[in-house]
């Protein structure tokens, strides 16, 4: 057996085209485009490539970016009082605080000072409770990318044994919420999980998100399941490796993302998307 690539990347593309027909239906109606502001601190080298790629795709679909490159040396106080301009700024519709974020700042504290209205990462409280309670508004951009990247592979979820390896608050937690929402039935496994190869050796649908290389062995996936690695890990050579041991696990998985080119491209169209999202939100509220 040897598993289907799904090409997160053509998914995404797709997704990016969509957006951007909804947001030149806007100007054609007269109606303004999105208002994106991206605050980066410090010049942290993944961080600039996650950036850049942010930025180019909202030139792509017609988003107005707003760029605030601080130094490292910005104090926690003074992040929060731009944020709270912006929060109050009616031409942005989303506030975006690249991470990871110097030591004297806490990224909760940040988070929680974004309005939950324009927090289109949908890293708030607000928002993953409304995930919880499945009132979903601005969600997760990575979790909801991938649901977007298996709904389009025609991946069928209800019923499901979906297993998360990973359980951190912005990619974990909420994508466990995603797939119990999709009528899955979801375990989730942290460092504490006694047999993680007898538990990934039982699901139907394994999401990697553990920030380990090589962390899920190819033999340890039943055959045919599906397997989604979140994971982005840099190795010593430079070279880029996903939580799968990707050579051996797509000799048995039926489906399988790649690291690069799967879940990367998805989460930066969703954060477009949430983007359109929050203005559309925000107009209905008139």
């Amino acid at each position: 057996m040897t598993a289907q690539i799904i090409d997160g990347k053509a998914i995404a593309e797709n997704l990016l085209n969509s957006i951007k027909i909804r947001i030149n239906n806007r100007l054609q109606a007269n109606k303004r485009a999105p208002g994106l502001a991206v605050i980066v601190l410090g010049t942290d080298p993944a961080s600039g490539i996650y950036v850049r790629n942010k930025r180019l795709a909202c030139e792509k679909v017609g988003i107005r970016s707003i760029a605030y490159d601080l130094p490292d040396s910005t104090s926690e106080a003074e992040l929060l009082k731009l944020i709270e301009q912006l929060n109050q700024d009616d031409t942005i519709d989303g506030i975006l605080v690249q991470s990871p974020l110097p030591s004297q700042i806490k990224d909760e504290h940040i988070i929680e000072c974004i309005s939950p209205n324009k927090d289109v990462d949908g890293f708030h409280p607000y928002n993953i409770g409304r995930l919880a309670v499945r009132q979903p508004t601005l969600r997760s951009c990575t979790p909801f990318g991938v649901i977007k990247m298996l709904q389009a592979s025609n991946i069928e979820l209800m019923g499901l044994d979906a297993l998360v390896v990973g359980v951190s608050n912005h990619v974990g937690r909420p994508m466990a919420l995603e797939l119990l929402l999709a009528g899955c039935t979801v375990t989730s496994c942290h460092r504490h999980t006694k047999d993680l190869a007898k538990m990934i050796q039982q699901a139907d649908l394994i999401v990697a998100a553990a920030g380990k290389p090589g962390l899920v062995q190819g033999d340890w996936i039943k055959p045919g399941a599906i397997v989604i690695d979140i994971g982005i890990n840099r190795l010593a050579d430079g070279s880029i490796s996903g939580d799968v041991d990707f050579k051996s696990a797509k000799q048995r998985a039926g489906y399988i993302s790649p690291v690069p080119g799967g879940v990367g491209p998805m989460t930066v169209a969703t954060l477009m998307e949430n983007t359109l999202q929050a203005l559309e939100l925000s107009e209905a509220k008139f």
